[in-house]
C-alpha cells in the first residue's frame, strides 16, 4: 500500500536513499557486465573490466549491508513504535473511559439538581404574610436577596407565632384562673345555701314560738 503523504522520519528517509543507490549501483554493474562479455566476445573477460566489475559488486554489496542494517533498524524501530501506539491507544481508552463516567456523574448530578429545585420545601407552604406586607414592616429587607429575605420572613413568621403562643398560654392560665375562682364562688354560694337552710331549719321552733305567743 502506498504511504499517504511525504515521508519524514529520518531513519526511513536514510532506508529509502540506501534503497536507490543499491538499485542504482545494481543497474551500474549489470551495465558493467553486460558491456564487458560484449566487448570480449566469446573469449576472456579483460582484467580491467573484472577488476572494474569486482569494484562495483563490492559497492553493490557494501550499500546491501548497510540496507539490510537500516532495515534490521526499521523493523525494530517500527516494533517500537506500535508498542508506544498500543500503549498511547490504551492511555486514550482509559481517558475516554473516564470522560464517559464524567458525563454520567455529570447527567446525574444534574438530575439530582432538578429533583431538589422542582422539590416542594415545608418553608414553600407557611402562611407568611405577602411580601409587600412584610417589607412595609422591616423596610431594612428591601435590598436583600431572594434567599435572605425568605429567611427573614420565616424568621418574622417565627418571632410573630412565638409572641401569638406565649399570649395563648397567659390567656389559657387566666381562663383557668376563672374557671377555678367561679368554682369557688360556686361552691361558697352552695355552702351558703346549705347554712341558709340549716339556720331556716333551726329558727323554725322559734317561729311556731312566735306564733303561739301571737
Amino acid at each position: 500500500m502506498a504511504a499517504e503523504g511525504p515521508i519524514t522520519d529520518p531513519l526511513l528517509v536514510t532506508v529509502l536513499d540506501t534503497s536507490r543507490a543499491a538499485r542504482e549501483q545494481a543497474v551500474v554493474l549489470i551495465d558493467r557486465i553486460q558491456e564487458a562479455l560484449d566487448a570480449a566476445g566469446n573469449g576472456p573477460l579483460p582484467s580491467e573490466a573484472q577488476a572494474e566489475i569486482s569494484k562495483q559488486q563490492k559497492l553493490l554489496n557494501t550499500n546491501i549491508a548497510q540496507l539490510r542494517g537500516l532495515h534490521r533498524s526499521a523493523h525494530f524501530k517500527a516494533r517500537e513504535t506500535k508498542g508506544q501506539t498500543a500503549e498511547a491507544r490504551h492511555e486514550v481508552d482509559v481517558l475516554h473511559l473516564q470522560l464517559q463516567n464524567l458525563y454520567y456523574e455529570q447527567r446525574h448530578l444534574e438530575g439530582e439538581i432538578a429533583a431538589c429545585e422542582s422539590f416542594e420545601h415545608t418553608y414553600q407552604k407557611l402562611p407568611l404574610i405577602p411580601v409587600e406586607e412584610f417589607l412595609a414592616l422591616h423596610p431594612e429587607h428591601a435590598d436583600d436577596e431572594e434567599n435572605d429575605l425568605m429567611v427573614a420572613r420565616i424568621n418574622h413568621e417565627r418571632i410573630e407565632r412565638e409572641a401569638l403562643e406565649q399570649q395563648r398560654v397567659e390567656l389559657q392560665k387566666r381562663k383557668q384562673k376563672l374557671i377555678a375562682d367561679n368554682k369557688k364562688r360556686r361552691d361558697d354560694l352552695a355552702n351558703l345555701d346549705k347554712d341558709l337552710e340549716k339556720f331556716i331549719d333551726a329558727a323554725k321552733p322559734i317561729q311556731k314560738l312566735f306564733e303561739k305567743v301571737v
